[in-house]
């Protein structure tokens, strides 16, 4: 076994198994061209290449020091094209290698975790990828922050930079200053070179083309380029096209000319699986109650909890100390209590009647029928949890006495929670529920 093999043996130690799988086995050490000072990997195609430049370069280069004392270069090559370091998600030469800007190579559809919410978005992103400029032209994916529409976009980018297709991934702030700027020094011919011949143009973010009429002048001569050329166009917004305000008819037309799909906010499953999938990617071990809490109580943005993911992970590594539910909430504290301060009582008696079929008034009665008592005791509990609200504030909103109600009330749903998984696993949902209904 030679260094090479070496590093990248000791490399498999440290990282998830998928990952390994996925990337580094698929790199291969060539003695012949590295030096002491040059460590030459080659591997079968961009995708690989990038995520390894990108993720583990500085790794491998420090593995290197330790086993030898020389710290050197590592260089990644596909099919005989170097990657240039200063930019690894952008390839421009005039060999065989596709051309790409700024893609993130972790965003594929394989890392893609696929629900009820987002099935359809997922299932026209791939046929997309798999059939550019002949199905959906454009396809235009909307919904709320943090969802996965970046994800999906990207990943139609990365699956075509394996092809060896130009693709252009831009948002549309990073459009518009371009525009700006050739427009300032009269280079208008560069600016529309640059995007009318790609094979894939993915523009995020188009709600911000709202009320810019002259960059939607321009983007409308370049999106009817690229159609007519058959080339595949992909678009993301944070809401539909009839609600982008100050967006021109004909250009409002063109993004309905092809498919919309949207994305809706996570259910309790699907966020379990994107938490389950992450800490698998990333080598972090978090216990089932700790994966329910942070998908009960993190809210729908998948990016933010993707985040948490990480800042527990480095708070643990930090301290020396194992990740227990303890350690979980105490960590993501500030963050429940800032989503908790937007949620009131009356929100959660709101949604609670409706899923339980049992009027607000009811609720807060003094009724003492079964399901009027079960649904008055849900409410004490989520707004125990998802509220800022003391146990005696809580009482005051109910009319009780006092706070010995309601702590009655908090030991009789955890009997049930502790005995009963599936009243748990109800509990999760509304709460979940609650949050996303709140925020909207």
């Amino acid at each position: 076994m030679n260094i090479g093999e070496q590093i990248l043996a000791t490399l498999k130690k440290e990282i998830s198994p998928s990952e390994y799988e996925r990337y580094i086995k698929n790199c291969y050490y060539d003695p012949r061209r590295s030096r002491s000072d040059i460590a030459y990997f080659t591997v079968p195609n961009i995708l690989v290449a990038k995520w390894v430049q990108t993720k583990y370069q500085n790794k491998i280069a420090h593995l290197f020091e330790i086993q030898n004392g020389i710290k050197p270069n590592i260089e990644i090559h596909v099919d005989h094209v170097k990657l240039r370091p200063a930019n690894p998600a952008s390839i421009d030469s005039k060999g065989s290698a596709p051309k790409s800007t700024h893609l993130n190579p972790s965003f594929t559809f394989d890392s893609f975790i696929v629900g009820d919410s987002n099935q359809f978005a997922y299932t026209a992103a791939k046929s997309v990828a798999e059939k550019p400029g002949e199905l959906y032209n454009p396809l235009f994916l909307y919904g709320g922050v943090g969802l996965g529409k970046t994800h999906l976009l990207q990943a139609i980018g990365n699956y075509h930079i394996t092809q060896g297709k130009h693709v252009i991934y831009t948002t549309f702030e990073q459009f518009m200053n371009k525009f700006t700027s050739h427009l300032r020094s009269q280079t208008m011919d560069r600016f529309r070179d640059h995007f009318r011949e790609c094979d894939i143009l993915l523009i995020d973010d188009v709600q911000f083309l709202s009320r810019k009429e002259q960059t939607q002048e321009e983007f409308f001569h370049t999106f009817n380029e690229l159609h007519q050329a058959k080339k595949q166009i992909v678009i993301t917004s944070d809401r539909h096209p009839k609600k982008i305000a100050g967006l021109v008819d004909r250009l409002r037309s063109r993004f309905e000319w092809g498919l919309l799909a949207d994305i809706q906010p996570p259910g309790l499953e699907t966020k379990i699986a994107i938490i389950q999938k992450k800490c698998e990617l990333d080598g972090i071990r978090l216990n089932n109650d700790i994966v329910h809490y942070i998908a009960t109580n993190m809210g729908d943005n998948i990016r933010e909890i993707e985040g948490t993911i990480i800042k527990l992970n480095a708070m643990s590594n930090m301290l020396s100390q194992e990740i227990t539910l303890e350690f979980a909430k105490n960590a993501i504290k500030d963050q429940i209590k800032e989503k908790q301060d937007n949620i009131t009582i009356d929100d959660i008696v709101a949604i609670i009647s409706k899923e339980l079929n049992v009027k607000p008034s009811d609720i807060r009665s003094k009724k003492r029928t079964q399901n009027v008592v079960n649904a008055r005791r849900i409410v004490i509990y989520l707004a125990r949890n998802l509220t800022p609200n003391s146990m005696p504030q809580i009482a005051l909103y109910f009319g009780m006495k006092d706070h010995t109600a309601i702590s009655h009330a908090m030991k009789k749903i955890n009997e049930v929670i502790a005995n009963d998984e599936n009243f748990k696993v109800l509990l999760e949902e509304l709460s979940n529920k609650i949050e996303t209904l709140q925020k909207k």
